[in-house]
């Protein structure tokens, strides 16, 4: 089948991934829905288009794995218009306890699958003058507490998105970078209970709220869109006003 735009989707069984699937459906893209998890992209899948829709596991660590993920996807629809990196995963500590096993785990993830995707998917977007939207996060325009491995990856991330814009901007491919904060997605589960912690980000927030899901797939499928052709090797914050702050605390 050959569809008129394709996205992949990494990560696309739940939260930002999922709700950037569903916004690129609803645009009328083809969607490849990427993740680890068979049962969760098939519940997503079963909202969507039969003929325009493609589920792959695959995990984005592994570099065969990309490759196969990207190639899968022009065989089904016969090219690849975006592809949205935004699977990660995360981790928390302080540095001296931090493990070996997750700095490995965080940057496979967050990062090497950032790289191995981008690689592989850009021969399929240079003849068709695509896109690539990198999930980035607040945690890589500045430093956390506790959250080094995090910060490091992510950081990566956001400057490996200048560098290949730079690269690639002359053969008409655009790259960007979403920055958000805090989401209330399964990864950030552990927090939503948290009246506590959630008061302090209300009260850090301008706009006074986390964000949901589709608040940042819809700043994705802008910076895809034609409405952004003029926009490449932007690292843009989606959260809320936060990193507006300077860093002091409210005052009366």
């Amino acid at each position: 089948m050959m569809a008129d735009k394709v996205v992949l989707v990494t990560g696309a069984g739940s939260g930002i991934g999922e709700a950037t699937a569903r916004r690129f459906s609803r645009d009328g893209y083809a969607v490849v829905l990427a993740g680890r998890t068979k049962e969760k992209l098939d519940r997503v899948a079963a909202d969507l288009p039969a003929d325009r829709t493609l589920v792959v596991v695959a995990d984005v660590s592994d570099e065969e794995q990309c490759t196969f993920l990207v190639n899968r996807a022009v065989e089904r629809f016969g090219r690849l218009d975006v592809l949205v990196n935004n699977a990660g995963v995360h981790a928390t500590g302080p540095v001296a306890e931090a493990k070996t096993a997750d700095w490995r785990k965080v940057m496979g993830t967050d990062l090497d699958g950032v790289f191995f995707l981008t690689r592989a998917a850009v021969p399929h977007l240079v003849p068709t003058g695509g896109s690539i939207t990198n999930v980035s996060s607040v945690s890589g325009l500045g430093g956390d507490w506790n959250m080094s491995i995090y910060n490091a990856t992510k950081g990566a991330v956001t400057n490996f998105t200048r560098a290949v814009a730079m690269e690639l901007g002359p053969k008409g491919v655009r790259v960007n970078a979403v920055n958000p904060a805090l989401t209330l997605t399964d990864m950030t589960e552990d927090m939503k209970g948290d009246e506590k912690l959630l008061a302090k980000f209300r009260e850090r927030t301008p706009l006074g709220r986390p964000a949901d899901p589709a608040d940042v797939a819809d700043v994705i499928a802008f910076l895809a869109s034609h409405d952004a052709r003029y926009v490449t090797g932007v690292n843009l914050p989606v959260d809320g006003g936060l990193s507006a702050s300077n860093g002091q605390p409210p005052q009366a």
